[in-house]
């Protein structure tokens, strides 16, 4: 199965998308199962950068191979305005992100060019993968300190 197949089937399945729920709260749920997707590969990566999974050149390159391409896809209906945590139940996505376009789409671009950094060094070493850590986290952490809403 080509890997954008998987990747589109994966979303689908965890996202949990389905024709009984409205527009907003379908796009609410597969945005939060491409969230899912990155946390599970930057979990794999993240516990081989700390030691507490074996690395594994080929499982990391496979990782970071997912997560960059998770970073190529089209996104922009997922974010429909009115999907905010003050507008829509069960999404923490801060209506700042609507006001803010331009910093958000800066951030969009800090995170896809930090995963075609760890896509590069994941599969080279551990220590390569160690290095890519910091700027893939930093760009995960900037987009979520600036609009996602804290965990209630």
């Amino acid at each position: 199965m080509k890997a954008i197949t998987k990747l589109t089937l994966a979303l689908t399945l965890a996202g949990g998308v389905a024709g009984a729920v409205s527009a907003d709260e379908a796009a609410i749920k597969a945005r939060q199962g491409q969230m899912k997707l990155y946390a599970h590969y930057l979990g794999l990566l993240g516990g081989m950068a700390k030691g507490a999974v074996p690395y594994d050149a080929d499982k990391a390159g496979a990782a970071a191979a997912s997560l960059a391409m998770l970073t190529k896809l089209d996104s922009s209906r997922l974010w429909p305005e009115g999907s905010d945590e003050m507008s829509a139940d069960g999404t923490r996505a801060l209506p700042a992100m609507w006001e803010n376009g331009d910093d958000v789409m800066k951030k969009v671009m800090a995170l896809g060019e930090a995963a075609a950094g760890m896509e590069m060094a994941a599969g080279q070493s551990l220590e390569a993968l160690q290095g890519a850590m910091g700027p893939l986290g930093g760009a995960c952490g900037a987009c979520h300190k600036a609009y996602r809403a804290p965990d209630s």
